[in-house]
């Protein structure tokens, strides 16, 4: 993001709001199939690298 110059608020038309996109961010919620192909489709990101898995945090209940 720092390098393209992108803000949180860029992601916000990909990923939905405010907070869904501090949720991807710290790695509590995982990119749904939608949000990869908006931010493929809007941002030009590869797909390739937006499906790589990556461990998510566990949160306690």
């Amino acid at each position: 993001m720092d390098t393209r110059g992108w803000s949180r608020r860029d992601l916000e038309s990909c990923l939905g709001s405010r907070a869904r996109v501090s949720e991807i961010l710290s790695r509590k919620r995982s990119l749904t199939l939608e949000m990869i192909r908006k931010l493929n489709q809007e941002l030009g990101i590869p797909a390739e690298i937006l499906i790589q898995p990556y461990d998510s945090v566990q949160t306690s209940a």
